[in-house]
């Protein structure tokens, strides 16, 4: 019997969740509260669609002419949070022929994320912090299973794109960005690093969920901010690519 997952949404032709185009699945649920998280409506484990491994691959399928340099992206919400239908799922998709891209926060402990990192093609993984105490006032849990998920990750040789989301007066700070990139240049694993701007486009959720909104005085990032921060990064010979989707 075909594996049952819960879908929050789907991208059919997405261009920034990995190479090339890619489709792009949204599973629910998720245990992190970012400050700046767009999906809120994704963490609930209880709502979403239902939808079978096999349903899910058929419709990629359907869309395969346009994924020739691209694939299948598995992001949520978090999809370890679902992880036997993340790895039914990506065990599906190799067979098929499908490359594979799992996009996480690697917030959960590594014996229930192993298996899925092993078959998995490649990792975008979402950093949030290296500092402790500040990723626990930006999402509400410490930081220790996203740094032992890449170290995991280095450890087996798997490709990695990370991604970091820039915020104006919080992550959006020249020493912690030094910081950053002196600790993401030790990883050879590490094959970019992609910068996201903060914006606003979420927070219209917040008051339909009945959600405090912490950052709704916070101002959108800018390009000048963008391409600072990325010449920081870039002094640690950290290649950067940017989301260039500034206000």
């Amino acid at each position: 019997m075909s594996v049952i997952g819960r879908i929050h949404s789907v991208e059919t032709l997405a261009a920034l969740d990995g190479p090339g185009l890619r489709y792009a699945l949204f599973l629910q649920g998720c245990k992190m509260r970012c400050l700046y998280c767009h999906n809120p409506d994704s963490w609930s484990t209880h709502r979403g669609e239902q939808k079978s491994v096999d349903s899910i691959i058929k419709d990629v399928l359907s869309y395969r002419s346009f994924l020739t340099n691209g694939g299948l992206t598995i992001s949520g919400g978090e999809p370890l949070l679902q992880n036997e239908f993340t790895l039914a799922l990506i065990k599906e998709a190799k067979k098929n022929s499908i490359h594979t891209a799992l996009d996480t926060a690697g917030s959960v402990p590594l014996e229930l994320s192993k298996e899925i990192l092993d078959e998995v093609d490649m990792v975008l993984l979402d950093i949030k912090s290296i500092e402790k105490e500040q990723h626990i006032k930006l999402t509400c849990q410490s930081n220790d299973n996203t740094l032992d998920t890449l170290n995991y990750l280095e450890s087996i040789h798997k490709r990695v794109w990370i991604r970091h989301v820039l915020v104006p007066g919080i992550t959006q700070n020249d020493a912690l960005l030094h910081r950053l990139g002196k600790f993401l240049s030790s990883y050879s694993c590490i094959e970019t690093v992609d910068l996201l701007p903060f914006h606003q486009l979420g927070s219209y959720k917040y008051k339909e969920l009945g959600i405090p909104y912490a950052l709704k005085e916070t101002k959108e990032s800018s390009m000048r901010e963008l391409h600072h921060a990325q010449h920081i990064l870039e002094m640690y010979k950290i290649n950067v690519t940017k989301e260039e989707r500034v206000g």
